[in-house]
């Protein structure tokens, strides 16, 4: 079994109510038996209540007749006052202990949001959102989320507890702002309506130009539209989910194949990384020494394409490569390029 772990003050909140459950209960039996079995439970249980919370109405159990009835009850009313104050203390503690620790965790998500560099933004946490996300976290890039929908944000940290977000509106500037937008390469527009994705595509270029936006888009005839607000690439997924349910039917061994290499569960992807010039006529076994988890598939060099380079192949600046790397060689091969 799961050991639970409390803080301070909750247990002390637990403490405090057991003990006035404890006074209640001593009370209760206490006058019980100094009143006699003619008062009833509750006539027992009332005269400690209004003891403990000194309401002061008149008394309903007479303990006048035994020795030391009303120095219990003076016990009683003492140890009742003290333990029901405790209770208050901790009470008010426990609720400011809440308000302080989400407080506290929100200015250490946004410190951290402030430090990240090169990260990516997903604007929209519903089903494509949780899949773009999910994909990201597999593939070992840093993202945070953006959803005004407080219920979409929880559903994936319940599961991955520390993963950033900012819950707010992405179409506003300051939540792409609080997101880290300056310093972002990339940012998925996956509202579920098209003009909200217009509108962050919108001003995410103005906030910064140099960042890439792809935008999720439902009816196609708002491709041009979003697309002149500033979007890279658009997808329609019933557009795309139609298409891959033909290369299903009719290529079912090309589409099982990109399938393999796309799918989120894998180690393997279908990676491309941009050569810089300083590398220039460099060769690609420089990729190959210390790197056994990844292949050069293709070069594209100013749009020509040359499959299956040799490892003696020079790059040049600007040389797009197609490859086949797990997360970690994928990481290295980063590594190498940014020197």
């Amino acid at each position: 079994m799961k050991k639970t772990n409390l803080s301070t003050t909750a247990r002390n909140l637990l403490w405090s109510l057991m003990a006035a459950v404890s006074v209640m209960a001593v009370g209760t039996i206490g006058y019980r038996v100094l009143g006699g079995a003619e008062n009833s439970w509750l006539d027992c249980f009332y005269m400690t209540f209004i003891t403990v919370t000194t309401i002061g109405f008149s008394e309903t159990v007479d303990v006048t007749s035994y020795e030391y009835g009303r120095l219990f009850t003076v016990f009683i009313g003492l140890t009742g006052i003290g333990v029901l104050g405790y209770v208050l203390s901790t009470v008010t503690a426990y609720m400011l202990e809440g308000e302080f620790n989400e407080v506290r965790r929100r200015n250490k998500m946004e410190k951290k949001i402030g430090q990240l560099k090169g990260h990516y933004i997903v604007c929209g946490m519903g089903q494509i959102g949780s899949n773009v996300a999910h994909e990201l976290a597999i593939t070992g890039r840093h993202f945070v989320m953006v959803d005004k929908n407080k219920a979409n944000l929880e559903n994936y940290v319940a599961q991955h507890p520390s993963q950033l977000y900012v819950m707010g509106d992405a179409t506003d500037n300051e939540v792409l702002l609080a997101a880290g937008i300056k310093h972002a390469i990339g940012i998925f527009a996956v509202a579920h309506e098209d003009n909200q994705n217009l509108v962050i595509s919108l001003s995410a270029k103005q906030l910064n130009p140099g960042v890439r936006v792809i935008a999720r888009c439902h009816d196609v005839k708002n491709v041009v539209k979003i697309k002149s607000a500033g979007a890279d690439e658009i997808v329609s997924p019933d557009f795309t989910g139609g298409v891959r349910m033909v290369s299903a039917m009719v290529r079912p061994n090309v589409a099982g194949f990109l399938d393999e290499i796309t799918k989120a569960e894998g180690d393997l992807r279908m990676e491309e990384l941009i050569i810089p010039g300083r590398l220039h006529g460099k060769t690609l076994d420089m990729f190959y020494e210390n790197d056994q988890d990844c292949l050069v598939m293709a070069v594209n060099n100013q749009g020509k394409w040359q499959f299956k380079p040799p490892a003696d192949y020079l790059l040049h600046g600007g040389d797009v490569l197609m490859v086949m790397a797990s997360a970690v060689a994928r990481k290295r091969m980063e590594e190498l390029i940014q020197g």
